[in-house]
């Protein structure tokens, strides 16, 4: 509630969890904000004390929604990226800063938070309206200034699945899902989904699209052709606007292209209209080996072990053979000798 007016095309933390959710403490999390297509690799968000740091990237146009830890944190939105770091609940100076090293946006809280209450978990959010200046056009000096009324739509619309190589024919079996990540209705009407590889195509949308919900368009109806050697999707709303776009190499048959918490990845596990599934290979379970010290009766049964072993060993060498003899004849000369002096006397 004490953040800066907002620019036109600029990008702002919106909104802040610090102090987690009523479930958990750690369920943190940070909304950004912008009211125009910004490419955010190489951007910085950042605390003061170092935590968190959080390295951004990908698209935004909207909201752009941060969890700690999981995607667990703000179970009403999938969540944009993770990171991982904790915001102190006594106060923290957040910095948003673009890849050139400019302070976009900043919050300066290090002596407190002035917004959001740890009780009752309200966040803590940017409370000024939005306001968009009209656009003029430049016109020849006899005619009037004409004003361009600009239009708004909603964002946080993306592509959430594609399957490029189905069983059966590609041209009755291909599909592509968007999700609506926002928690109203979307109306999709004059929305464009465009593929980029190879003889591209454009279908204009004329759907509504539930809170959280799916929109799954197939082949047979959208004439898109998806390339199984790799290609390209945009999204578009009717100002033109690029809102999400994606790219898939080489699709194996059978396997969906899927968006998760962090990043695209194929999987065997096809699920249209349903919450993603990653498939994971079957992976061995290493027991790991358990040492303990010998007890006196076991260490004692080793040393008697090893001096049988060692006697062994040594009654077979040549040398104690010979030795052994020795003593048995000296032993037979004495009590041959006794004897004999026995007999004389």
């Amino acid at each position: 509630m004490f953040f800066p007016s907002l620019v036109y095309g600029s990008v702002v933390i919106n909104e802040v969890a610090w102090m987690g959710t009523e479930k958990s403490a750690n369920d943190e999390w940070i909304e950004l904000y912008s009211d125009e297509s910004v490419n955010l690799d190489g951007w910085v968000l950042k605390a003061d004390d170092g935590s968190p740091e959080i390295k951004l990237g990908g698209i935004i146009n909207g909201f752009y929604l941060l969890e700690r830890t999981d995607d667990e944190s703000n179970p009403n939105k999938p969540a944009n990226l993770i990171y991982t770091g904790s915001l102190s609940n006594s106060g923290e100076n957040l910095r948003l800063i673009d890849s050139s090293g400019k302070v976009v946006d900043e919050i300066l809280c290090q002596d407190g938070w002035t917004g959001g209450d740890n009780e009752t978990k309200e966040t803590m959010k940017r409370t000024n309206n939005i306001e968009v200046e009209p656009q003029y056009i430049e016109s020849p000096p006899e005619a009037e200034l004409q004003v361009k009324s600009l239009t708004i739509y909603p964002s946080n619309i993306v592509f959430n699945e594609v399957l490029p190589s189905p069983e059966g024919a590609d041209s009755e079996n291909e599909w592509i899902e968007i999700y609506n990540q926002n928690d109203y209705e979307v109306d999709l009407t004059d929305w464009l989904v465009k593929d980029t590889a190879g003889s591209s195509k454009s279908y204009a949308l004329n759907n509504r699209v539930p809170p959280y919900g799916y929109l799954l368009l197939k082949r047979i109806e959208t004439g898109i052709t998806l390339n199984n050697d790799g290609d390209g999707l945009i999204l578009t709303n009717p100002n033109e606007e690029i809102i999400d776009s994606v790219n898939f190499g080489k699709a194996s048959q059978n396997e969906s292209y899927i968006r998760t918490s962090s990043e695209w990845t194929w999987t065997t596990t096809l699920t249209p209209g349903k919450k993603n599934i990653i498939t994971k290979e079957n992976t061995k379970e290493v027991i790991p080996s358990v040492t303990r010290e010998n007890t006196p009766e076991e260490i004692e049964k080793v040393k008697t072990t090893k001096l049988v072993d060692n006697l062994d060993r040594t009654s077979k060498s040549p040398f104690f053979t010979a030795f052994l003899l020795a003593i048995l004849s000296g032993i037979a000369f004495l009590i041959i000798k006794n004897n004999l002096k026995a007999f004389w006397y």
